[in-house]
């Protein structure tokens, strides 16, 4: 009787998963590489770290070459209400509120994380619940805070054009450099003091906030088993939705 010996099949080597180097290179040249290798790994520390550092330097330029007084006092002035308020205003209350806006804009970081933690829970709970996906909150928040790299280029854009040479008592540090249509037709077509909810509106026509929703559309899609078209549809109600809800309190205020 013979036997016949048999070699056991080699256990196949896991796939190696991307640096946080290429995770964030990725998400501009090739962003479901990123947002699948999410699934093996939901961190993104290094996303909100980079995130953080340019917003930082945002604000830093912003405290150079604008001041913070001087930003708090071109916000106020943006409505018709508000200005009437900050007439009013006793010297020392101004420069109160000038302190209060530049510690509230060095935590910046901290703002960032928050407004990723409710969008991570809205968005979770819209794609487990509204189409039965089965997404885990920590890898909900990393593919929506990944989502957000590239607002790091409107950052330095805006960096860029305070040390150029901006105009201090023009600058709107909700936005600050022409990537949408509400600084493009401020002042030509419409008027920021004048029609505050249309300017609002326009400027939710932005490049990097279309882009950050297809991204996020992109990155639900490739950690669930939702089509990547149903996924960008559902970010981009979202981003409408939330864009009307401002440009109402705009015409609230305004």
């Amino acid at each position: 009787m013979s036997t016949t010996a048999t070699t056991p099949a080699p256990t196949p080597e896991p796939a190696e998963g991307l640096s946080q180097v290429s995770r964030i290179t990725n998400v501009f040249f090739s962003p479901s590489k990123t947002f699948t290798d999410l699934k093996r790994s939901p961190s993104w520390w290094a996303a909100w770290l980079l995130i953080s550092v340019v917003s930082l330097a945002f604000v830093f330029a912003i405290g150079q070459k604008v001041g913070f007084g001087q930003m708090w006092e071109n916000q106020m002035k943006a409505n018709p209400s508000s200005a009437a308020q900050y007439e009013k205003m006793t010297p020392e209350q101004r420069a109160f509120a000038g302190n209060f806006a530049k510690y509230f804009s060095y935590g910046t970081p901290v703002i960032v994380l928050i407004i990723a933690v409710i969008v991570a829970g809205v968005m979770m709970g819209t794609f487990n619940f509204g189409l039965g996906a089965e997404i885990p909150f920590g890898l909900s928040l990393a593919v929506v805070i990944y989502s957000m790299v590239p607002g790091i280029l409107k950052s330095i854009l805006a960096i860029v054009s305070l040390y150029a040479g901006a105009d201090p008592t023009g600058f709107d540090v909700n936005n600050p450099v022409a990537t949408n249509l509400g600084f493009l037709l401020n002042g030509s077509i419409l008027n920021r003091a004048e029609h505050p909810a249309l300017y609002t509106l326009a400027s939710w026509v932005d490049v990097f906030g279309i882009w950050t929703v297809i991204l996020t559309g992109i990155g639900f899609a490739c950690v669930s088993k939702v089509k990547k078209s149903t996924a960008i549809y559902v970010a981009v109600g979202w981003y409408a939705l939330i864009g009307l809800i401002f440009t109402g309190l705009a015409a609230l205020r305004g």
